[in-house]
């Protein structure tokens, strides 16, 4: 779950050494099993944009060298004398975050993912007090998923349903419950989605996840809005309605046409006119983190009762919820697997705005055939070395 400062390392990871986001092989320690712990034995995680943008220094993240990557599947390996939800050989997944203090208001509702306390699976500060088997990992930093092996305590792994593939269940620990959550508030708990209008903003891997989802949830009708023409397509096949919102006009036609809007851009981009397309007293729902402050009229949300709101992942108890509607919707996202010297490659595609709505998941066994370094390394690309 960190990195240790005394400690053997025993796994390999694919990281970043400071902000170029360029990514290398080098070995890492995983804490041994405590009382409460599950260790997994990691084969496949999927590539998510904030893995990017932690990489190239965008979050202000000062710890390296950091594995990232938080979409994980894997077997569990060993449990602790405690764990109680899961047994040796079991598939697996950790999403999103890997510990929170479990006694606060947010972690008594169900909301772990607010708690203040919360620690990310990768790039946050391992707290003290978990437990002796982590006295190590106090004060150093998590690593993720981009790795053959990690330690979670069993409140934060998921169980993978049964028939549902290894190679794509970890991108539901991120696209699936960053976009299920807010559908699940707004459509799910509302009646269902018949007779309801979805919009999302951004067709990536997320915008393909709100599009499955949307649709086994009945949605009437679901709409990509996107920078321009170029994936109308590959939206058309996927049975959406698209409008590109570089076209002022397109966009004046479709306002307050929708129920619900999820906007998945990461990018900077103008929330504010985009707005208009929101149903009065419709949710615009911001699900891509995008760094810089932007401008919103008091006016437009008084006189339209729109509400702008974020959401953040999900709490465990949905997540395990999401897996579970996913397994009996035969939700599958559009993936590809790659090997893990393909990573700088998509990393770069996915910085430029080039990669495609699928998701990359690199398949972790490949590390082994990746350089391995010991130290902050020359600027270089990774290399086989077969």
């Amino acid at each position: 779950m960190a990195t240790l400062s005394n400690a053997t390392k025993n796994a390999l990871a694919l990281g970043s050494f400071d902000t170029k986001a360029e990514l290398y092989c080098f070995e890492i320690a995983r804490p041994e099993v405590g009382p409460n712990d599950v260790s997994i034995h990691i084969q496949y995680c999927g590539m998510c944009h904030s893995d990017c943008h932690a990489c190239n220094g965008d979050w202000g993240l000062d710890s390296w060298p950091i594995a990232p990557g938080h979409e994980i599947a894997g077997v569990v390996t060993a449990i602790g004398s405690s764990v109680s939800k899961f047994k040796v050989g079991e598939k697996v997944g950790v999403g999103c975050m890997v510990e929170s203090c479990r006694n606060c208001d947010m972690c008594q509702d169900g909301l772990e993912q607010h708690c203040p306390n919360m620690i990310q699976t990768y790039g946050s500060i391992f707290p003290k007090g978990k437990g002796d088997n982590m006295k190590d990992a106090e004060g150093n930093h998590t690593n993720g998923g981009y790795s053959t092996a990690i330690t979670v305590n069993e409140h934060f792994v998921f169980h993978i349903p049964e028939g549902m593939d290894m190679k794509y269940a970890g991108i539901l620990l991120c696209a699936g419950i960053t976009t299920y959550s807010p559908l699940n508030r707004h459509i799910l708990q509302k009646g269902g989605g018949k007779g309801k209008k979805v919009a999302i903003v951004g067709f990536g891997g997320l915008g393909q996840m709100a599009i499955k989802l949307a649709k086994a949830m009945g949605v009437d009708t679901v709409t990509i809005l996107s920078r321009s023409d170029k994936k109308k397509e590959q939206a058309s096949k996927l049975g959406c309605e698209y409008i590109a919102y570089s076209n002022e006009d397109s966009v004046k036609e479709a306002t307050r046409s929708f129920d619900v809007v999820l906007d998945t851009v990461s990018a900077p981009h103008d929330i504010a006119s985009l707005l208009p397309v929101s149903k009065v007293g419709g949710a615009y729902v911001l699900l891509g983190a995008v760094g810089k402050p932007f401008e919103i009229s008091a006016m437009s949300l008084i006189f339209n009762r729109y509400a702008v709101e974020g959401s953040l992942i999900g709490s465990t108890g949905e997540t395990q919820e999401m897996l579970d509607f996913c397994a009996k919707h035969q939700i599958v996202p559009d993936y590809r697997v790659i090997d893990a010297k393909e990573a700088n490659q998509q990393f770069k595609a996915m910085m430029n705005g080039e990669s495609l709505a699928d998701r990359c998941v690199i398949d972790i066994a490949t590390l082994k055939n990746v350089e391995l370094i010991e130290s902050k390394p020359a600027r270089k690309k990774l290399r086989s070395t077969k």
